[in-house]
């Protein structure tokens, strides 16, 4: 029996077991980066859509009209490597001479001086991107409602005590808006975490990903088969890493949703 606990903490304590619970690090950053960007996002995109400004009225339609039809995968696999291309062809424009233009035999980028090598960090930054503006567009329509759910009565009572039009709007407005904007901004961030799956897409070792690795039959030429198919036990791992992140989520969104009520109006709750 003691052997049996010795070994199995030996094997869940290895290198690759390691590399696994520090990888759980990304899929937190790209969530929590993810959705503040797309909070951001979605402020700017429902600032657009209430402009009174045909034109920038417009640029907000499109961008939440457009963007969230587009499928999460085609997104991540589309936004970063785009991004890096124009960041590439910026940089070639400046530091590419005619001659190292013309002894570059790969069709991209226009010179190896040029070439943007990316890494686990910049890949995470770029899918964190990726995930704000994906999600700022839902977050824009929650944002956008919510701002048109303020009782109007209560904009023009502050307009009669005298407040200046940018004090109505963060005093009053934007204040109140949150209350029924919380509900739907807790569905968008639960969106983001189960899109955090996709990391693995941009070339980041995430959790699925070595959950994968680790759980599918490894073979050794010394010792031969090590072990079966273990996926569904990494995955079960998994399935209550987001059942308990939900569980927080719900708390916590809870709490913020009491704070952001106080003082206002019980049906607005």
């Amino acid at each position: 029996m003691s052997d049996d606990i010795a070994f199995w903490l030996s094997y869940i304590t290895n290198g690759k077991h390691l590399t696994w619970y520090a990888s759980f690090q990304f899929t937190i950053f790209a969530a929590v980066v993810g959705g503040a960007l797309a909070v951001v996002f979605g402020l700017i995109g429902a600032t657009l859509k209430n402009s009174r400004f045909w034109p920038l009225r417009l640029i907000g339609s499109t961008y939440s009209a457009t963007v969230r039809g587009i499928p999460d995968v085609l997104f991540f696999l589309f936004f970063p490597l785009a991004f890096e291309q124009a960041v590439e062809w910026v940089v070639a424009t400046q530091v590419c001479s005619p001659e190292a233009i013309a002894a570059q035999t790969a069709a991209w980028p226009p010179c190896r001086e040029a070439n943007w090598l990316l890494g686990t960090t910049e890949y995470l930054i770029l899918a964190s991107v990726s995930l704000g503006l994906v999600y700022g567009a839902f977050a824009t329509n929650v944002i956008h409602g919510a701002m048109r759910s303020v009782p109007k009565g209560q904009l023009e009572a502050a307009r009669a005590y005298g407040m200046s039009a940018r004090q109505v709007l963060w005093r009053v407005h934007i204040r109140q808006m949150w209350v029924y904007a919380l509900p739907g901004l807790s569905n968008v961030w639960m969106l983001i975490i189960k899109a955090t799956s996709l990391l693995s897409l941009l070339q980041i070792a995430d959790i699925v990903l070595w959950a994968d690795r680790l759980g599918a039959p490894n073979f050794l030429p010394a010792v031969g088969l090590v072990h079966d198919d273990w996926r569904w036990r990494y995955y079960l791992v998994l399935f209550v890493f987001y059942i308990f992140v939900t569980f927080l989520s719900e708390k916590g969104f809870n709490a913020i949703m009491r704070r952001a009520g106080r003082g206002i109006l019980s049906e607005a709750r």
